[in-house]
């Protein structure tokens, strides 16, 4: 079981944890890891674009000219394709880009991303996190205590009101709750800030 040390707000480290090794300690799955990325950043795309086509432009109710006689191509309205101001062809239609993954490939891609963590030593375990009021000022103490000073990921055992207020200011810092964590977040941060608590809820769920 791979082992991190344990730390309190204050930066001091007061002990050691050990990660299961099914959730903290597998090999990562590279394909797996961008099939959930793609799987989360489709599932985002609003997929509201739209064009209109032939049936849908207005005008072009007469025919421009007769069939024949003219000596021009012959033509059966002018919101044609080959018109300018004409309908366009097979274009762009409202539509959900969303897409699914079995349960089983899912949840190796958490793993997978909590692993990356571990392996690149970017991963710091708190054994508790509170705020007794919403405090940015506190919050960007601790993560200075912690030495952290690019984009992290708070996550705690349950949703802290105090600690998400506190964090929502800081650039570069996203806060969840543990059942909310998720693949793209834990890939687009450097830092994965977690307590202990949370530690034990996540491998209960995916061990």
């Amino acid at each position: 079981m791979p082992k991190v040390a344990l730390y309190n707000v204050s930066g001091s480290q007061v002990g050691e944890v050990e990660l299961a090794d099914s959730v903290f300690g597998i090999q990562p799955n590279t394909h797996v890891l961008h099939s959930a990325v793609l799987l989360q950043q489709a599932a985002e795309r609003r997929g509201t674009h739209k064009t209109k086509g032939r049936s849908e432009v207005r005008g072009g109710g007469r025919k421009p000219w007769k069939q024949k006689g003219t000596g021009r191509a012959r033509q059966g309205s002018i919101r044609a394709p080959q018109w300018v101001g004409g309908g366009t062809v097979f274009g762009p239609t409202p539509r959900s880009y969303a897409f699914k993954l079995p349960r089983k490939v899912r949840r190796l891609a958490i793993k997978s991303a909590l692993s990356t963590k571990v392996i690149g030593n970017e991963i710091v375990v708190l054994d508790q996190l509170t705020m007794a009021a919403p405090k940015t000022k506190e919050f960007a103490a601790i993560l200075n205590n912690l030495k952290v000073a690019r984009k992290a990921l708070v996550v705690t055992a349950n949703y802290e009101d105090n600690v998400a207020l506190s964090a929502r200011n800081i650039p570069g810092v996203k806060f969840v709750a543990a059942d909310g964590i998720n693949v793209l977040d834990v890939l687009q941060h450097d830092k994965l800030i977690i307590t202990k608590e949370a530690v034990e809820k996540v491998q209960e769920v995916l061990a």
